[in-house]
């Protein structure tokens, strides 16, 4: 007895599933079984080949109706004579779904419908065409050919959203797009939201690729122009006596000094520390000062800062317009 394909069972999806039920399930198998994510794997391949040739049937409404008509009379024997002919209906095949109406007798096997339905033929069949001899596909063969249509040269576009200190320095990142595939990628130095890096024949049959970039919003750093802006909190004390901060950039932490009496939202520049320009210079480091106050200070922190309020003689409110 031939093996039986359940196309429904390779998916992994009930007889009803409705055509998004299937779609979801194929991408995820695709996902899972893709030879360029197995390599080496020949029972992944395998699978893969399975789960593309389940979902050609069943995402194709004719198709699938023809495959649900004959594949419950999988069983019975004389799928090459011995059966009545019915009334012809679609391509010439009975149009009744009884067991008896069916003609199995167009067909060697299950199989043989199963190739005829995805119009595809063996080599075999294909060199003997001359003698009128036919050898139709079993499973576990690889002498299977297919007829399949010459597929139009085209250009494709994917978007890729890179992290901002990734898209600064660019170099070699592997890549997973949506359609399954892994890619290495060589990306530039510098790269901004809108910039299309090509690459070549990776698009459809033999065409370009172009991977449209997104650079993702960064918690610290803000992106303007060439130009990066941040806020850096600094406490009181620091505020009012100045000194050495560290400060972080794309480049790592770097010393700015800050100026005695500085105040919360004063800018102050770090030159060359930005992003890189189309001519190879770099824009600066715009860092805005924000001054914090401790929510909660240890009792010794309060007692100095009492000490503090008794002795100063700044006073902000003096000048107020009121």
């Amino acid at each position: 007895m031939q093996d039986f394909r359940n196309y429904y069972d390779i998916l992994g999806v009930a007889r009803d599933a409705t055509v998004d039920e299937i779609k979801k399930a194929f991408r995820r198998l695709a996902r899972q079984f893709h030879p360029d994510l197995n390599p080496g794997d020949n029972q992944a391949e395998e699978k893969f080949k399975d789960i593309n040739e389940a979902y050609e049937v069943l995402s194709d409404p004719t198709k699938r109706a023809q495959y649900d008509q004959f594949g419950k009379f999988w069983q019975q024997r004389g799928f090459k004579g011995g059966q009545p002919k019915a009334s012809r209906g679609w391509d010439g095949r009975s149009d009744r779904a009884t067991g008896d109406d069916v003609d199995f007798g167009e067909f060697d096997d299950f199989n043989s419908f199963v190739d005829q339905l995805l119009n595809r033929r063996t080599t075999k069949e294909a060199n003997s065409t001359r003698t009128g001899t036919r050898d139709y596909y079993q499973p576990g063969t690889t002498k299977t050919a297919y007829t399949v249509p010459r597929a139009t040269r085209r250009d494709a576009e994917a978007r890729l959203a890179v992290p901002l200190e990734k898209a600064y320095v660019g170099g070699q990142e592997r890549i997973r797009l949506e359609d399954g595939r892994s890619l290495e990628v060589n990306m530039p130095p510098g790269m901004v939201t809108g910039q299309r890096i090509r690459l070549k024949g990776q698009g459809v049959a033999g065409g370009d690729l172009y991977l449209k970039i997104d650079v993702a919003t960064h918690p610290f750093f803000r992106l303007e122009g060439s130009d990066i802006q941040c806020l850096l909190p600094v406490t009181p004390s620091e505020a009012v006596l100045g000194g050495q901060l560290e400060v972080p950039t794309l480049d790592g932490l770097v010393k700015m000094s800050i100026p005695s009496g500085v105040r919360t939202g004063q800018r102050l520049r770090l030159a060359a520390k930005g992003y890189p320009t189309a001519n190879g210079r770099r824009g600066d480091q715009i860092v805005e000062i924000q001054i914090m106050v401790p929510r909660d200070p240890s009792a010794q922190e309060r007692e100095l800062y009492e000490k503090l309020r008794q002795l100063e003689t700044f006073n902000p409110r003096a000048d107020l317009p009121v």
